[in-house]
C-alpha cells in the first residue's frame, strides 16, 4: 500500500486535472474531424483511447520532470516532499514506471491509423525535453503548450487520416490557452523560483500579467471563431461562445499573483474551461448537421 500510495504521488493520478487538459485538446481534434452523422461507437472508441493515451502520458511526464528536476525541486517548498525530491523513491525505479507507462502507452497508439502513429511518435522528443526549457529560456510554458495540445492533430488524423489548415489554426489557439493557464501555475512558486534561477513567463510577465494572459486568451478565442468560420457552424455555436469568454474574462479579473493559492484555483478552472470548449464544438457540429 505504501508504494502504490508513492506511485500515485509520483504520476499525479490523484491529481486530475493534469490529464484532463492533455485530454481535452484531444477530444476537440477528434469532435471537429469526426462526422456525427456515421455510427457513434468509432468516435467513443477514440475517446476512450484518447483518455487512456492522457492519463498513461501524462503520469510518465510527470515521473520525467520529477527526475530532470529533483534537485530544484528539494529548494522549492511545494515540491521539496515529492517522492523522487525527497528520496522515497529512487531513480531506477523512476526510470522503470516511465519504461511500463510509455509502453503501456504504445500499446494503445497502436490502435490508430499509422499517420497518427507516426505523429505521436514524432512528438515524443518535445515531451521528454519540456522540462529542461526552465534552464534555458524564459518561455518553458511555449514549450509546454506545444506539447500538451499536440493531441489536437493526432485527434484530428485518427479520423481525417490527414492534416489540413483547420486542427494546425486550433492548435495554435490551444498552444496559447495553455501559455496563459501555465503561467497563472507557475506564479504559486515564483518566488522560489526567482531565487534558484529558474526561468518562466510568469517571471517575464510578472508585471504585466493580465495584459499577457489577456493576449493569449484573445488569441485562443479567435483560433475557436476560425474554426466556426471554417467549418460552417451555426450561429448558436458564437452564442455559446459567450461562455467560455466569460470564464477567461473572470480568470483574469480574479486574477492575484501573490496569492498562490487563488492562483492554483484558478489554474484548476481551467478544466471545465475545456469542458465549456469541448460542448462548444459539439453544438456546432450537431447543429450543422
Amino acid at each position: 500500500m505504501k508504494n502504490l500510495r508513492l506511485f500515485i504521488e509520483l504520476t499525479r493520478l490523484n491529481r486530475p486535472i493534469g490529464y484532463m487538459l492533455l485530454f481535452w485538446p484531444c477530444l476537440w481534434g477528434l469532435t471537429i474531424a469526426y462526422n456525427f452523422e456515421n455510427n457513434l461507437n468509432t468516435y467513443f472508441l477514440y475517446l476512450i483511447l484518447f483518455f487512456l493515451g492522457s492519463v498513461l502520458m501524462r503520469s510518465a511526464g510527470c515521473i520525467v520532470n520529477d527526475i530532470v528536476d529533483r534537485q530544484y525541486d528539494k529548494k522549492v517548498y511545494r515540491t521539496k516532499n515529492r517522492p523522487i525530491a525527497s528520496g522515497k523513491v529512487s531513480l531506477k525505479l523512476g526510470f522503470i514506471y516511465v519504461s511500463v507507462l510509455c509502453l503501456i502507452a504504445l500499446l494503445v497508439l497502436l490502435q490508430f491509423n499509422k499517420l497518427t502513429i507516426i505523429l505521436a511518435l514524432a512528438s515524443m522528443p518535445l515531451a521528454f525535453s519540456y522540462p529542461y526549457m526552465k534552464r534555458f529560456t524564459y518561455w518553458p510554458q511555449l514549450f509546454l503548450g506545444i506539447t500538451f495540445n499536440y493531441g489536437l492533430l493526432l485527434g484530428w488524423t485518427s479520423v481525417q487520416e490527414n492534416l489540413s489548415l483547420i486542427p494546425i489554426i486550433f492548435y495554435i489557439g490551444a498552444i496559447f490557452w495553455t501559455l496563459g493557464y501555465d503561467t497563472i501555475y507557475g506564479y504559486q512558486d515564483i518566488k522560489d523560483d526567482e531565487i534558484i534561477g529558474v526561468k518562466s513567463t510568469s517571471i517575464k510577465f510578472k508585471n504585466s500579467p493580465k495584459k499577457f494572459l489577456s493576449l493569449c486568451y484573445l488569441i485562443t478565442l479567435s483560433s475557436i471563431i476560425i474554426i466556426g468560420l471554417s467549418m460552417n457552424f451555426n450561429n448558436a455555436y458564437y452564442l455559446f461562445l459567450s461562455i467560455p469568454a466569460t470564464h477567461m474574462f473572470f480568470q483574469i479579473k480574479k486574477l492575484n499573483i501573490i496569492d498562490g493559492n487563488m492562483c492554483l484555483k484558478i489554474f484548476k478552472s481551467n478544466n471545465i474551461l475545456g469542458l465549456f470548449i469541448f460542448i462548444n464544438l459539439l453544438i456546432g457540429k450537431l447543429i450543422s448537421i
